[in-house]
């Protein structure tokens, strides 16, 4: 029988000094970080990372916002209960997400920063909640059907369609998060960056949530998960007045110059940066140049309104 291991962070904390903090949700524990005081920060991960990946963002923002990074069912320091106890569905990451920040009492308007998974998760809590919503900031991801009918890499699909064989390769042989240390990243990570973002899928039962979000990806529309990107693809002009900011890694298999084209046709207004020397894990490779950009946007479009509970 195959056995769970713990996840062990703790030659990390040089990286990720957050204190943990667990909410349950469903009868999962449910981990978020939650640093500093003031405007909420949301920061969603997606596939195959975790709260780890804002790492540098949380620590730079919290001295003056409130920075709260939620981990996914089945990722980060999050729970990791197999498949017949949790559906790992689209809509259900926005359950969990809708959850957490209702239960956070949260009075001022959101900033959600959103990468890859995160930004159809972030925009589709948005939908439920515009007026919630006050800022948008959106790193090499999508919120929206492909655009003009484009497929998903070949080694997304293999991994839907050869589902035994990519069982093995995924949740075996951890190849969909070790491959995307190499394939994410542009510049190359550290040692320490590389341990801390594979840190918690360390093994098979571990990894379940990196299949699952990829088993998830809307391709038809006899999945559920379809009809709900299909909303929200049909509903984005719901925020075209509000403050936004697109910096993107040109290096990204997946979200690469025509779903940045298909962000800024939806939104002319955005303010988009374009990083020629980063990949799709575009805050890794090029933190010192987002952080500041980063900052700068929030100064420039202050929130004052705040929300009901």
């Amino acid at each position: 029988m195959l056995k769970r291991k713990p996840i062990d962070i703790t030659g990390l904390r040089h990286l990720y000094p957050f204190q943990s903090h667990f909410m349950d949700i469903g009868g999962f524990n449910y981990h978020y970080v939650d640093e500093g005081r003031g405007e909420p920060v949301v920061m969603v991960h997606g596939n195959p990372t975790w709260s780890f990946y804002y790492r540098q963002l949380i620590q730079s923002l919290s001295g003056r916002y409130r920075t709260i990074a939620p981990d996914h069912i089945g990722c980060g320091l999050s729970d990791k209960p197999d498949g017949q106890i949790y559906d790992y569905k689209f809509k259900t990451r926005v359950d969990d997400l809708e959850v957490l920040i209702k239960n956070l009492k949260l009075k001022e308007k959101i900033t959600l920063v959103l990468h890859d998974w995160g930004g159809f998760i972030g925009m589709a809590y948005a939908l439920r909640h515009p007026e919630r919503i006050g800022r948008i900031v959106l790193m090499n991801t999508a919120a929206f059907l492909p655009p003009a009918g484009k497929p998903i890499p070949m080694t997304l699909q293999l991994i839907r369609i050869l589902k035994p064989l990519a069982t093995v390769a995924v949740q075996g042989f951890n190849l969909f998060a070790i491959g995307g240390l190499f394939k994410n990243s542009y510049k190359g990570l550290s040692k320490d960056v590389k341990a801390g973002l594979i840190a918690p899928y360390n093994c098979w039962k571990n990894r379940i949530a990196t299949l699952k979000f990829v088993q998830d990806i809307h391709l038809t529309d006899n999945n559920s998960s379809y009809r709900l990107v299909k909303k929200l693809d049909q509903n984005l002009e719901l925020f075209v007045n509000l403050p936004m900011l697109i910096c993107w890694g040109k290096h990204d298999f997946v979200f690469d110059d025509d779903y940045l084209a298909e962000w800024t046709r939806r939104f002319p207004s955005a303010e988009v940066h374009r990083f020629p020397n980063a990949g799709h894990y575009v805050l890794e490779d090029v933190p010192e140049q987002i952080v500041p950009l980063i900052n700068r946007f929030l100064d420039r479009h202050p929130l004052a309104a705040k929300t009901k509970g």
